[in-house]
């Protein structure tokens, strides 16, 4: 039996690590949620339009997840098995291959890693670095893959790496070159980096591996193109190197596709998966490898909670009600192009913005971390919750639960061109 009670909210400041984030911006105590809306316990109800930071794709509390849940720990099914065969992890893996790898004609094996994305970017580079027996590896400028010490090599942020104090004692082993785009749209990139890894005095080693986001989610919605995509993955298998796809924030759908690289010629050698993986907000991570790389040894790379009964349940839920067939996939790409349009015109409220990302992984660069952090601050006083990313934070970021209806998108957007206009209008007093 449970009982329901306020939260002194003096708790968090006496107790919590100072490292809390997103409480500092979202100053309320949430109580409940339910599809795209969180509710405060002082009853106020806000529209999602950061879903968990994409791990929240389908919303919150879908019912036909919640019920599957609900059913499994009930029937005392399996809450923890390790990685052991289990009814829950074989009707998942069946499910995914089915559902998701068979139309795709794509063929992978499927590593439970620990619970959060970090946990398979680390296993990722530990594995191309087996696999090719070289050490170093490429990420890109703007890139984020998590918090953990090989995964914060990769991760371009400043703030990000300083939390790992003397750097020079873990972020090795990683060459930072320019991502599509990072020197302006005249500048091709795919061709400097052709020329770092080709030429022996560059003094960039030949790599193990190249990792990339197919669009940027911390480092301000950079979508990479089709072009640049394809040059790399050729350019990898020209000099021996494995291409690792970070689709952690923008898989599971929130680039239109299931995978952010659909409709491109590229064969990732792995795909890190997370975040939306279980369909319900419950910590699950994969790593997906082509069945000649899958070269670890039994246990050679563990952990306590690779794999998530709970999360095996809800994920195969989301599988089968999503992605079936066609239609989900169609309804968002029509919410891609409303969310085009609303965006378009919050960019038109704030002369010399414009328009990031792809699918419904889109936001507005404004130019400032400082107007982008007011606009969120005033619609979350308004009742939106939506985040900045970028560099500078400058980019204003829309990530909806997918599953967010025509009318609550629309009334979200209207709030966030509000929010704009004021931002921008008292900033404009404040200049003069």
């Amino acid at each position: 039996m449970t009982t329901e009670h306020s939260a002194d909210k003096t708790v968090f400041e006496r107790r919590e690590s100072e490292a809390r984030s997103y409480c500092r911006n979202f100053d309320t105590v949430f109580a409940s949620a339910s599809g795209s809306h969180m509710t405060g316990e002082d009853g106020k109800t806000y529209i999602d339009f950061l879903a968990g930071c994409s791990s929240l794709n389908y919303g919150h509390n879908d019912p036909d997840m919640k019920q599957a849940l609900i059913d499994h720990i009930t029937a005392d099914g399996v809450a923890h098995g390790l990685d052991m065969y289990t009814t829950q992890k074989a009707a998942f893996l069946q499910a995914y291959e089915d559902i998701i790898l068979k139309p795709r004609n794509m063929d992978y094996k499927v590593m439970m890693t620990g619970p959060t994305g970090t946990n398979a970017v680390e296993a990722a580079i530990k594995l191309a670095r087996k696999v090719t027996g070289r050490r170093n590896v490429v990420s890109f400028t703007n890139g984020f893959h998590g918090m953990t010490m090989g995964a914060l090599a990769l991760t371009g942020n400043a703030g990000k790496r300083a939390g790992a104090g003397n750097s020079c004692g873990g972020l090795c082993g990683v060459t930072h070159l320019p991502y599509d785009g990072a020197f302006g749209d005249g500048v091709d990139t795919l061709e400097q980096i052709k020329m770092m890894v080709n030429n022996p005095s560059s003094g960039v080693d030949k790599p193990a591996a190249f990792v990339f986001e197919p669009i940027q989610g911390e480092g301000g919605l950079n979508a990479a193109s089709k072009e640049w995509i394809e040059g790399i993955g050729k350019l990898a298998k020209e000099i021996g190197a494995l291409i690792i796809v970070d689709d952690i924030q923008s898989g599971c759908g929130r680039s239109g596709t299931y995978f952010a690289f659909e409709g491109m010629d590229i064969e990732p050698d792995m795909i890190t998966q997370a975040k939306s993986l279980s369909g319900f907000g419950l910590p699950f991570a994969a790593l997906l490898i082509k069945p000649e790389h899958d070269i670890w040894k039994p246990a050679e790379h563990n952990g306590t909670f690779r794999g998530n009964t709970h999360a095996f349940v809800t994920g195969r839920v989301a599988l089968e009600k999503f992605w079936k067939t066609d239609d989900f996939q169609k309804e968002l790409q029509e919410k891609a192009v409303m969310l085009t349009a609303g965006l378009q015109a919050v960019a038109d409220a704030v002369p010399g913005s414009r328009l990031k990302g792809r699918g419904l992984m889109q936001g507005v660069d404004v130019l400032s971390g400082d107007l982008a952090g007011d606009i969120c601050a005033r619609c979350f006083e308004k009742g939106l919750i939506i985040e900045t990313s970028g560099a500078h934070d400058e980019v204003v970021k829309v990530l909806a639960p997918l599953t967010t209806s025509t009318e609550t998108f629309r009334k979200g957007l209207s709030i966030l061109l509000e929010a704009t206009q004021e931002a921008v209008d008292t900033h404009k007093i404040a200049a003069e």
